[in-house]
């Protein structure tokens, strides 16, 4: 048995946004390592529940949870602490949405747009985190989380994209706040910045995809299944030092 596989078997981490693309990836690896899974779906449960009905028991069970709606964060964590069974042991925050803000449009769209982006992918995220943070910190019952942040955290994005560059710099912030506080009672935080992943999200159309591809010196997008062997990794215990640290997955297309 491998260690990542000795670090995850009999482990249960609720993954969020884990119905489709990356989150199907990180699922799935997590599960051929050992782990169960509480899969997270927000509207449709049809892709969750074939993701589901693949892993078989590796599968806890899942939750809906319209991330959107304030207050869904933290219900959807006890959920998924009942379905594990009254313990979770990890957390991968992987959910998000890409909606445009632009600062050239009326305030009242620029404001609405804000605070949904805002919402989704900060807000939710870190009231996740914070939950994570009291099942973990000084219990006796440590555990670890991953946040999947962005490249735009880092450089930013583009003009249509300024609320989305915040919030994922906001997870950022928040996964090295809570190592510097708790890392040596109870909780591991880690994030992770990918550039463009190579799922439905990623640019289509073979112009778009040329242009996207122009600035990555590695030449490809990533697969969804490295943030997934990336994430299970961390969660495996396999290297603790690394609490705190943002792990680039991006082909050198932004280097700090």
């Amino acid at each position: 048995m491998t260690d990542l596989a000795s670090g995850l078997t009999g482990q249960t981490i609720f993954v969020t946004g884990s119905s489709r693309g990356t989150g199907v990836a990180i699922a799935r690896t997590l599960a051929s390592h050992g782990a169960r899974v509480v899969l997270h779906f927000s509207a449709s449960p049809d892709k969750a529940r074939t993701l589901a009905s693949e892993l078989g028991e590796a599968c806890a069970g899942m939750v809906q949870a319209d991330f959107a709606t304030p207050g869904a964060a933290p219900q959807a964590w006890r959920e998924a602490t009942r379905i594990a069974g009254g313990r979770l042991n990890g957390l991968v925050v992987n959910h998000g949405i890409f909606d445009a803000s632009p600062a050239l449009e009326d305030y009242d769209t620029w404001r609405t747009s804000w605070a949904r982006v805002l919402e989704v992918d900060l807000q939710s995220a870190v009231d996740l985190m914070r939950e994570a943070a009291n099942a973990f910190v000084d219990t006796g019952t440590p555990g670890a989380l991953v946040a999947v942040a962005s490249r735009a955290a880092h450089r930013g994005d583009d003009a249509e994209h300024p609320a989305y560059a915040a919030a994922k710099a906001g997870l950022i912030a928040t996964v090295k706040t809570f190592a510097r506080a708790w890392s040596g009672r109870g909780l591991l935080a880690y994030a992770i910045s990918p550039g463009w992943i190579d799922t439905e999200m990623a640019p289509q159309g073979k112009d778009a995809r040329a242009r996207a591809l122009a600035e990555v010196p590695l030449g490809a997008m990533a697969a969804p299944e490295e943030i997934g062997r990336l994430t299970a990794f961390l969660l495996s215990g396999a290297c603790p030092s690394a609490t705190g640290a943002t792990f680039d997955v991006n082909g050198a297309s932004y280097v700090r």
